[in-house]
């Protein structure tokens, strides 16, 4: 018996070494992402960031800059003309979702086929924070961008009696706009930059990707279905017939 517990306790101490490395430096299967992270040498402005790893093309991080985007058919000029701070921060987001090959841990199947979303992702406090502030004054009609559009005409428009109004009215604290501006995506992390536990939605190209060492930080808890159900099983077993 205690050979088959110290066989048991080593098979344990594999499941999060592997379910952390199928979670690490990967894209996830969207319409807009590569099969695999590369370097990308001309991604565009705010995208350069991940230019030496990246799930999007140069052609992506182009189309992640326009006012009225191409990636989702999506206009942020909904409401007007966001202010150019409030418009930077949604393209760095925007590069963040599409390029970063550090959101495996927050990775899930959508129900209804066989593409991905980001579900979760935790933020770092300044960047919802600094978010926030620079959508002040800008303007939106609804806190969900995900759902609920009027899809009509071809483009995103307002719902009916759904007026539009400066964003705190909509997301009265940041948290609010991490969390609800694509329904749970993100989620408002209480962490700072510097503590290693929170994502950045965009960093200095020359410091490094913060973000690797973050994925590798959660990746380290996700559980191996293939690996922990049956030992899960066997760890049963054993305990029936000692």
């Amino acid at each position: 018996m205690a050979q088959w517990l110290q066989l048991l306790l080593g098979l344990w101490a594999l499941v999060p070494i592997q379910a952390g490395d199928k979670l690490l430096t990967v894209c996830m299967n969207a319409k807009h992402h590569k099969r695999e992270p590369g370097p990308e040498d001309k991604l565009y402005l705010q995208c350069i960031p991940w230019k030496d790893n990246a799930c999007c093309t140069r052609n992506t991080s182009w189309e992640a800059h326009l006012q009225e985007s191409l990636l989702f058919n999506f206009s942020l000029m909904h409401c007007g003309l966001l202010t150019p701070v409030c418009h930077e921060h949604f393209i760095q987001a925007v590069c963040f979702h599409q390029c970063s090959p550090n959101l495996g841990p927050w990775i899930q199947r959508v129900k209804s086929g066989q593409e991905e979303r980001v579900f979760g992702a935790p933020l770092c406090r300044e960047d919802c924070e600094q978010w926030w502030e620079g959508c002040g004054s800008s303007y939106t009609c609804k806190s969900n961008w995900r759902d609920g559009w009027d899809w009509s005409q071809g483009k995103n428009r307002c719902p009916a009696r759904a007026p539009c109004r400066p964003f705190p009215d909509y997301f009265p604290t940041p948290s609010d706009l991490c969390e609800k501006i694509w329904s749970n995506t993100f989620k408002a992390s209480p962490d700072r930059r510097s503590s290693g536990r929170c994502l950045q939605k965009w960093f200095e190209p020359t410091q490094g990707n913060p973000n690797v060492a973050v994925a590798h930080y959660f990746a380290s808890f996700a559980p191996d279905q293939a690996l922990s159900c049956p030992l899960t099983a066997f760890s049963l077993c054993l305990l029936l017939l000692s």
